[in-house]
Formats: structure tokens, C-alpha cells, sequence
């Protein structure tokens, strides 16, 4: 039962946590199993092959943590650097300001570039400041790929280009919490060390996974390392990896098995599709937006998320009222502004196991709180441009060819 009761469903459009596809729902609909019975280090096995392709790296090695994007962070940064080390980190929004914040209390050397809310790391920054590294303190580079406070998308390659061309030995640290499965995400080509997500996010499963994916340049830092780490140790996870039973501790098994469902209904689309479905439902979010006579947050196209759209709104409009409205009366979940864009932005989510047809009810909702709030907007605008576009760019359904 809910604890606020609403008829029909509820449309969940944050970015994150997102919709869970009936077939892992019923496939976490099990009882509790013994982990040191053969049945789960089996199942881990095959998880652990599978994760590795929707990085796209063969070399890496995966850890999936019981714990949030929050403790994947952690995890990659306690098993590569040790306390003092220079790290150079982005901070272009609420998510990139956390990560920046645990860096500093885990007594990490944070060299913070900073650039407006809305705009993408300053690469130009980073060129700069590794040009100048000719002794190598810096030691590690902490990027986050899709900034989902702002709607913003960097650009992993150019920072990959940037420390090949000056032959610099730092680390390549990624949060992908809001890109990887969704977003363009290349780990071996783009030569990241550390990548991680949760799985609350475009894997669309319940919170409760931190994935962290680590290259061999990583592992052998952790050998150096000497942050203090003991939950997220990666260490423990390698010998029982050797050992055949994979787990230092308990796992969720039901997530194992929901994991197990979900990582099947995306290679049944196809990871190439499903990168593709987000970059169309982005793309009409954001026509929708246009015809709305609204403004992206994002403030370059370069820029633009396809997991997520930070919309602005007038002056005269608190955000906030936004989606508080959209829940109240239409059942609408839509995401908050965060710290310097609150009651400035209100955030569409577009990532998950997500169609067309959700999109446009999602935008339908969102015209009808605009009229609510006062918002001078024509019903219909917004789904016409998108429902116009989708009419054209969406393809049959792969399995139904």
C-alpha cells in the first residue's frame, strides 16, 4: 500500500531513482538463499562477465559493493590514493561538489576547477594545469561524466587526449552514476582506470549496488595506496574472487537476480539501442522544452544530457511549486533544483527502461502544472514537438522486426 495513495501509477521521472521493469521486479520476488550455497558464487560469476560489457572494457575488473554511488566513490578513491595526494577534480554542479567534498574530508590534495552551473568541465583548465606537471603530483584526474543537477555531459575523450598528449601518468577517475548503461561509455577506449555506477540509475533496478569497474593501472595502485579502506576494500573481494565464492560479506541476493534480469532485457535490446532510445527521448524532452518557450540549464548542445533535462524557469516561478504540483494533483514525480539552481530549474528524467509513450505522458503532465503555476504555456505545444519527432526517429521495436 502506499503511503500516500494515488490512483493508477505513479509517473517517476527524476533521474534517478527510476522505473523498474516488471520482469526484475518478479525476478527479485524470492526468498532469502544461502550465498555460500554453489547457486550464488554461479550467479556472481555470470554478473561479473556481464557488467564488464555495459563498461565496454574486457581488462577491467568489477566490484559490485552493497552500497550507493556514494560508497562507490569512496571505494575508488580509498583503493587507488593515499591522504596528500593531488587530486584535480570538476566541480560543475551538486553531484560534482559531493564528490569534491568526500575527497577533501578523506585528506586528499583537491585541486578544484570550478566553472558555472550549467556549463561542462573546463578541459582547457586541465591542459593547463597537466602541462605544467612536469614532476607528476598530480595524481589522479576525478571527473564526473553526466552532472544530473544541471543536465550537463563532459566530454571523457578529450581528458583521455589531454593525458596521452602530455604522456602524464595520473589516474582517470569516473563517476558514471547517471551515464553508464545510457549514455556513450567506452572504459578500455577511453582509457579510464576507475569507473562506477549504482544501480538505481539506468540499469533500473532498486538502489543498493555500487558497480565499480577498475583497469589494471588501478590495481596495481592499490598496492601503494595507503587510504584507509575496510568495507570497500578491493583486496578482499580479489581473494575471494580466487577462492571461487566471490563474497567477503553478505550481498543482497535479491538484487543479484534482479541484476541478472535487467542486465538480460538490455543486451536483449541491445546496450547500442538502448544508448540510442535515450539520446531520441532526450532529444524530444528537449523540443518539448523549446516549444514551452522555456530555457535548457545546460548552456551549450555539446553539453547536452541525454539522461537528463534541467529546465529553467521565469523569475516570477519558484521551481519547487513545480513539482511539488506535479505530484499533489497528477501523480508526477519530476526532480528538484539543487543548491545554486533551487527554485530556478526543475529536472525531467529520461533514463532507464523508458519508451516513447512514458516520455509524452510525462510531458503532457508537465504542460498541465505549467498552466497550474501560472506559466503562459499552450497545452499540447510541448507534445506536439516531441511526438512530431518521435513519429519519425523511432524505429520497430528490435525483438519485433
Amino acid at each position: 500500500m502506499d503511503y500516500f495513495y494515488g490512483p493508477g501509477r505513479n509517473h517517476l521521472f527524476v533521474p534517478g531513482p527510476v522505473n523498474i521493469p516488471e520482469q526484475v521486479i518478479r525476478a527479485m520476488n524470492r526468498n532469502n538463499e544461502d550465498y555460500r550455497s554453489p547457486a550464488v558464487p554461479a550467479l556472481t560469476k555470470t554478473l561479473l562477465e556481464d557488467v564488464k560489457k555495459v563498461f565496454k572494457t574486457t581488462s577491467g575488473t568489477p566490484f559490485m559493493i552493497p552500497t550507493t554511488g556514494t560508497g562507490a566513490w569512496e571505494s575508488a578513491l580509498t583503493n587507488t590514493l593515499s591522504p596528500g595526494d593531488r587530486i584535480v577534480s570538476f566541480l560543475i554542479g551538486q553531484f560534482s561538489l559531493l564528490w569534491i567534498d568526500q575527497q577533501q574530508r578523506l585528506n586528499f590534495n583537491v585541486d578544484v576547477v570550478e566553472s558555472d552551473w550549467g556549463q561542462g568541465a573546463n578541459l582547457d583548465v586541465l591542459a593547463s594545469k597537466i602541462a605544467e606537471d612536469k614532476e607528476h603530483t598530480i595524481k589522479a584526474i576525478c571527473i564526473v561524466h553526466n552532472e544530473t543537477a544541471t543536465g550537463v555531459t563532459n566530454n571523457l575523450a578529450t581528458v583521455r587526449k589531454i593525458l596521452d598528449h602530455y604522456q602524464h601518468p595520473a589516474l582517470f577517475l569516473v563517476d558514471g552514476v547517471s551515464s553508464i548503461c545510457a549514455l556513450d561509455f567506452r572504459m578500455d577506449e577511453w582509457g579510464v582506470d576507475v569507473a562506477l555506477t549504482g544501480s538505481q540509475k539506468a540499469l533500473s533496478l532498486p538502489t543498493g549496488i555500487g558497480i565499480i569497474c577498475a583497469s589494471p593501472k588501478a590495481l596495481e595502485a592499490t598496492k601503494t595506496a595507503k587510504s584507509v579502506r575496510v568495507f570497500f576494500d578491493w583486496n578482499d573481494y580479489l581473494k575471494f574472487y580466487k577462492m571461487g565464492t566471490y563474497w567477503p560479506y553478505t550481498p543482497s541476493i535479491q538484487l543479484l537476480y534482479g541484476l541478472r534480469a535487467a542486465l538480460e532485457l538490455i543486451f536483449e535490446e541491445g546496450l547500442d539501442n538502448v544508448i540510442a532510445r535515450h539520446g531520441r527521448l532526450a532529444k524530444a524532452t528537449r523540443l518539448a522544452v523549446e516549444a514551452w518557450g522555456l530555457k535548457n540549464c545546460t548552456q551549450k548542445e555539446e553539453w547536452f544530457s541525454d539522461t537528463v533535462t534541467a529546465v529553467v524557469v521565469p523569475p516570477y516561478i519558484d521551481s519547487s511549486e513545480i513539482v511539488k504540483r506535479a505530484w499533489k494533483r497528477y501523480n508526477l514525480s519530476l526532480g528538484l533544483g539543487l543548491n545554486k539552481v533551487a527554485g530556478k530549474v526543475f529536472r525531467i528524467g529520461h533514463l532507464g527502461n523508458l519508451n516513447e509513450l512514458q516520455l509524452l505522458g510525462c510531458l503532457a503532465g508537465v504542460e498541465m502544472v505549467l498552466k497550474d503555476v501560472g506559466y503562459p504555456v499552450k497545452l499540447g505545444s510541448g507534445v506536439a514537438a516531441a511526438s512530431g519527432y518521435l513519429s519519425n526517429a523511432t524505429p520497430i521495436i528490435p525483438s519485433r522486426i
